[in-house]
């Protein structure tokens, strides 16, 4: 069984109508699985709301609170500077206190069903907000449910956690917050910060004092396809868990390096996002005894991208082969009069529409060097 966390609640967490973070694709990822009998209600699990005391396990008393009153609209301008809020990325909303606190309150619930013994593999979709710090909200990400997560693993359940994030965007909240502890190896693998929010994640960026060579960073280049992606991915991720000896994963599979997304760079079709959880899921049964928690993530194709890697997910966390060949008409029909954009009739309908780049051979000598520098310290 592979348990998912859902509430219609978790859509709430939505800045305005014309930001590119929408809460949608969960909505769609869910009625995909379902579609395709992957999913029944007898698998979804309801989400509780996180404590100010676990938000602190994550995060500053100041900021808990700077939060709540920015949900209020009774938080100044210089405090919401200081801060990190209502900027153009990240945008106050009416009570966001209490709508952030319930997508970490899912991981939360991910992380006891599966430590608790219910289930060895958990997903929250709506989770992975990995560029939120202790005192500050960035990049569309408020609360980081993720280093709440796994701080929360550590004290709770006293276990080592391997965090691997394959959105394009590096995972620099969730690396920074535990830059120096031994305890949890982060694995990040994004396209390179010289062109892309948040700058981050260079290969010399490996942890610092008893946390040294517990960060690991491939920052691919950008229009990086299929074949370099997953053979930088794969050897690394191995060697990462060959060093580490994890006892549970956490993964953030934003969806964002997808050749369709608008936000990103990278060059990437669903045979990408077909094949990393189950290299994840290889990983899991090899180290972990299978447990692994899944999160979301990044993801701005909400209708052609996200809830098809997303369900792919879920599915190899069942044990399943990759979905291939048609999508659901149902699904279509149902979603189609919502989209401003053709919705797949396959699972790897985007291969027909892809070009690939002039530059390959040396995008793919780039990332070789890049995957050679990193593993030769491990």
């Amino acid at each position: 069984m592979t348990l998912f966390v859902y509430d219609d609640a978790l859509l709430n967490y939505r800045f305005r109508d014309d930001h590119p973070f929408n809460q949608m694709r969960l909505l769609l990822t869910k009625s995909l699985l379902e579609t395709n009998q992957l999913l029944t209600d007898n698998d979804i699990l309801q989400p509780r709301i996180a404590t100010d005391e676990e938000l602190l396990l994550g995060h500053q008393a100041e900021y808990i609170q700077a939060v709540k009153y920015a949900g209020s609209n009774k938080l100044s301008a210089q405090d919401c500077e200081k801060f990190g809020l209502n900027s153009n990325d990240t945008p106050n909303f009416e009570a966001m206190h209490h709508k952030c606190a319930l997508l970490v309150g899912a991981t939360l619930t991910a992380v006891d069903a599966v430590l608790q013994h219910k289930t060895d593999t958990a997903c929250n979709f709506a989770g992975g907000l990995h560029h939120g710090f202790r005192g500050r909200a960035s990049g569309f990400c408020i609360y980081n449910d993720a280093t709440v997560a796994i701080e929360y693993i550590k004290q709770h359940y006293q276990k080592r956690v391997l965090y691997i994030d394959t959105d394009a965007h590096h995972g620099d909240g969730v690396q920074f917050a535990f830059y120096n502890d031994k305890d949890v190896f982060t694995y990040s693998i994004h396209e390179t910060g010289r062109y892309l929010f948040p700058g981050t994640g260079s290969i010399h960026e490996k942890g610092d004092g008893d946390g040294y060579l517990y960060s690991m960073n491939l920052p691919v280049d950008a229009y990086t396809e299929d074949d370099s992606f997953l053979s930088t991915f794969e050897k690394s991720i191995v060697r990462a868990c060959e060093f580490f000896q994890p006892d549970i994963i956490l993964s953030q599979n934003g969806a964002d390096a997808h050749y369709l997304d608008p936000l990103t760079h990278l060059s990437v079709t669903h045979r990408t996002f077909q094949q990393i959880p189950h290299i994840v899921n290889q990983c899991a049964k090899s180290y972990t005894q299978g447990k692994w928690i899944a999160l979301g993530g990044g993801g701005y194709n909400i209708f052609q991208v996200a809830p098809l890697a997303w369900a792919q997910v879920y599915n190899a966390m069942k044990g399943n082969p990759p979905l291939t060949g048609s999508i659901p008409q149902a699904w279509i029909d149902k979603w189609q009069p919502k989209a401003q954009i053709k919705i797949p009739a396959e699972w790897n309908e985007d291969l027909t529409g892809y070009e690939a780049i002039p530059r390959r051979l040396d995008i793919e000598e780039k990332n070789e060097q890049t995957l050679e520098r990193v593993i030769m310290h491990y």
